[in-house]
């Protein structure tokens, strides 16, 4: 949007549509984000980025792509507007001024304040008289986006996404209304819900329907939470009880059969996530056991069968999707940054629920690794999927056409300081440990607390407390499954090496024991001012195995150390990664590299390249390998990177032999590091393997592409395999619509091979062509994608 509509622009005031209430509570009480200040070197760096650069970045983005645009057409309808993008993009707004609000706690701002009010001003013009606010239906009644529908809430269980806006708007003002104590945004969000609420149930002149994509249930519990007022909670918990009893059954979002029959994670993850946290929600804010036992069996299923080791979530593209039980492929891994959110959101509200610390387990595991790993350190790059291995397709980018994901991470990344600490009763939980300065309510009065640590590079904690004057409490200090270990709860994974770790815990100097119940080690006296707590927890590598179903990771382990997943990554490497193999019992070595990546731990090991020589032996070279936490990896250009290592002959990938296709230089209409895929000797087992690299001209769509090898010499060919990457039906990538293999001849002219056999289009299988010999220096496969679509190769060998 023209930056005019932005300026001028006074704070609206809105009359007051609800009145705060004493708010409803959960089992075990948060500490708002508005009472932690983090001082903490590794997360203050990520909250600096955020600040400076996500989102500004997002704010701008949102005056550039039309988001302020669409609420100014709302504000004055017109039958000329052209309604393009998507109809969930109103989100972006919302979701970045959550962000905004959560920073300006931290970091007050009048500028920014000023600038998130302008905007609230034009979405509030936006709203219609009852409350509803849905600028695609709005802008142009009489032609409205193709994914509305004729009337209000129509298409909502398939792709209106009325309340899954509603949903995001509601999460924004909240936090806008917690940071500022403004009641602009809330006001708008409250008049929404409320015209939910009216217009959605199942009373003579509502409508039945229930969210296509979740998240207003979460988002109206909290609400429920902030107002007192219980409507907002009936309202999500009847979007939960009539999931799978309206017209819409699929498991892709979670509708195939009622909630409290759900027992295993499957559909879409982020929408399942967004659900499953509502139902935790519901469970938590009103006891219902069948919620209970329903989110308990479907959070087992997932971190017993479902969970990457990097707290990630959702296996393939295919509808961004969970996978079967034990599905969980590294190099086509989905896990995407949204659903790792999701996660974090869902193992929150189940703690608040049972006060466990195996959900902080599981929410520590996925903020640390593949959580963070989906923004970059500068703030200003972005990861969709987050997988476990790449031969250099991967690279975060600086925005996206549905813009879900860096908007998301604009919203959450600044949130952290909120999960730090909660409390019940006597009881203050010590969850994360980061540097903070925190003002905790317990019983009604302030207790300060003071963390300064180093973490996660070492396991050294120092909690000042600080009551108002002698008060009895416990606090509650989570000693990670890393330490104890447990590396995830259940038997997912578990620690393949032989070590024990151990901790120790000070009070003013003194050794203190404890019975650890629930993952709690409970200090239990009178606190006063000038306590000091000491925490050390052994800090080191570790090696980690899946469950033997797991077959993508079958004969690997993974490197981890505290809660850092490590990976292998090409910069810090002379070798492929992607052929290495781990001695049996490796040790380690940890140097901290304080100019590397903002500040990271380096683990090396001891470990061998094998190989095929000329005559198909089996050759082994000595080296020395170097790993980076996970999170940190794709910053230093594009190229290989594996999180799981094969420790085990049968997983590994020997260097393949010299072919005549392997000697050669290869050249492309598209160049990427992927390319190197195409003659690295490696086929796939079946047109849905996604173990194997592969290259893509995605995306290209209906042009006509091409690849060239340059031989050494003249060599004289005359047949050629060709095995097609397709990622059907989710994927951008399909069969070529056709193909043709050239030869460069005497004169540097291409010229199509004569007499070929059929130029064959099957997937998961080696399509041969033979074709009169030719004696050449160069051979080009030339290829016509299809019209909407693009196309891709696994291999294209010569002979």
């Amino acid at each position: 949007m023209r930056k005019h509509l932005l300026t001028g622009l006074l704070c609206l005031t809105i009359g007051a549509q609800a009145q705060i209430k004493k708010s409803a509570t959960y089992p075990i009480t948060p500490v708002p984000f508005t009472a932690v200040k983090v001082t903490d070197a590794f997360w203050g760096q990520r909250l600096k980025a955020s600040r400076e650069v996500t989102i500004p970045l997002a704010f701008r983005k949102c005056e550039e792509t039309g988001r302020y645009e669409n609420f100014v057409k709302a504000a004055h309808p017109s039958d000329s507007y052209k309604e393009e993008g998507f109809t969930f993009d109103d989100t972006d707004v919302y979701k970045t001024i959550e962000g905004a609000s959560y920073l300006m706690q931290t970091y007050p701002d009048k500028k920014l304040d000023h600038y998130i009010d302008s905007v609230l001003a034009i979405v509030a013009k936006a709203q219609e008289p009852d409350g509803y606010l849905y600028t695609y239906r709005t802008m142009n009644p009489k032609h409205p986006h193709e994914w509305v529908g004729s009337k209000r809430w129509e298409k909502e269980e398939d792709l209106s996404h009325e309340l899954y806006n509603l949903g995001h708007m509601i999460e924004g003002a909240i936090a806008h209304f917690q940071a500022t104590g403004k009641r602009n945004f809330l006001d708008i969000a409250i008049k929404y819900a409320d015209c939910a609420v009216r217009e959605i149930g199942e009373k003579p002149g509502q409508v039945k329907v229930v969210p296509g994509h979740q998240i207003a249930e979460m988002a109206l519990a909290k609400l429920y939470v902030v107002t007192g007022n219980k409507k907002y909670l009936d309202l999500a918990k009847f979007f939960l009880d009539n999931k799978g009893k309206t017209s819409t059954h699929t498991e892709y979002n979670q509708s195939h059969k009622p909630v409290i029959e759900q027992d295993e994670a499957v559909g879409h993850a982020v929408r399942a996530a967004y659900m499953y946290t509502g139902m935790a929600e519901v469970a938590a804010l009103t006891g219902d056991k069948d919620y209970i036992n329903a989110i308990d069996k479907i959070w087992s299923n997932i971190v017993n069968k479902k969970l990457y080791i990097t707290g990630g979530i959702g296996a393939t593209n295919n509808g961004e999707a969970f996978g079967s039980n034990y599905e969980l492929p590294n190099m086509s891994a989905y896990c995407e940054t949204c659903a790792a959110i999701g996660n974090v959101y869902l193992n929150y509200r189940l703690f608040l629920l049972h006060g466990d610390a195996k959900y902080f387990d599981v929410l520590e595991r996925t903020l640390y690794n593949g959580l963070i790993s989906g923004v970059s350190l500068d703030g200003g790059g972005f990861f969709y999927p987050n997988p476990l291995e790449s031969i250099g397709q991967h690279q975060r980018q600086p925005w996206f056409g549905c813009a879900c994901c860096p908007s998301n991470i604009c919203r959450f990344i600044p949130s952290v300081p909120g999960y730090i600490y909660a409390v019940n009763n006597n009881d203050i939980y010590v969850n994360l440990f980061m540097a903070n300065h925190s003002d905790v309510k317990v019983n009604g009065k302030t207790v300060e607390m003071k963390q300064s640590t180093s973490y996660p590079w070492d396991g050294n904690i120092k909690i000042e407390v600080a009551p108002k004057g002698k008060q009895n409490l416990n606090l509650k200090i989570r000693i990670p499954g890393w330490v104890t270990g447990q590396a995830v709860p259940g038997n997912l994974y578990s620690y393949s090496d032989k070590k024990t770790l151990g901790y120790t815990i000070k009070v003013n100097g003194k050794a203190v024991d404890s019975k650890i119940e629930k993952g709690y080690f409970t200090i239990n006296r009178g606190w006063k001012k000038g306590d000091v707590v000491e925490v050390h927890f052994d800090m080191e590598p570790r090696t980690v195995k899946a469950h033997p179903l797991v077959q993508d990771d079958q004969g690997k382990v993974a490197v981890e150390r505290g809660p850092l997943v490590y990976c292998a990554e090409w910069p810090d490497n002379d070798f492929s990664v992607l052929n290495v193999v781990l001695n049996k019992k490796p040790s380690f070595t940890v140097e901290h590299k304080a100019d590397l990546l903002y500040g990271i731990n380096e683990i090396k090991t001891d470990a061998q390249i094998l190989s095929y020589d000329a005559q198909g032996k089996i050759a082994a070279k000595d080296v020395k390998l170097t790993l980076i936490p996970y999170y940190a990896w794709a910053h230093r250009g594009s190229g290989e990177m594996a999180v799981w290592l094969p420790n085990e002959l049968r997983a590994t990938r020997p260097v393949m032999p010299p072919t005549l296709a392997s000697e050669c230089k290869i050249d492309a209409s598209y160049k990427v590091k992927a390319i190197s895929a195409i003659n690295d000797g490696l086929v796939p087992k079946d047109e849905n393997d996604r173990t194997v690299p592969y290259y893509h001209w995605w995306p290209k769509e209906g042009t006509t592409e091409w690849i060239s090898y340059d031989f050494p010499v003249e060599k004289t060919v005359s047949r050629s395999t060709v095995y097609w990457f397709d990622d059907a039906p989710w994927g951008g990538c399909r069969i070529p619509q056709s193909w043709t293999i050239y030869y460069k001849d005497k004169n540097g002219e291409w010229k199509p091979v004569e007499n070929p056999s059929q130029y064959g289009t099957e997937k998961g299988m080696g399509n041969d062509v033979t074709f009169k010999a030719v004696t050449t220096k160069a051979l080009k496969l030339e290829v016509k994608l299809p019209e909407k679509n693009s196309a891709g190769i696994f291999e294209w060998e010569v002979e």
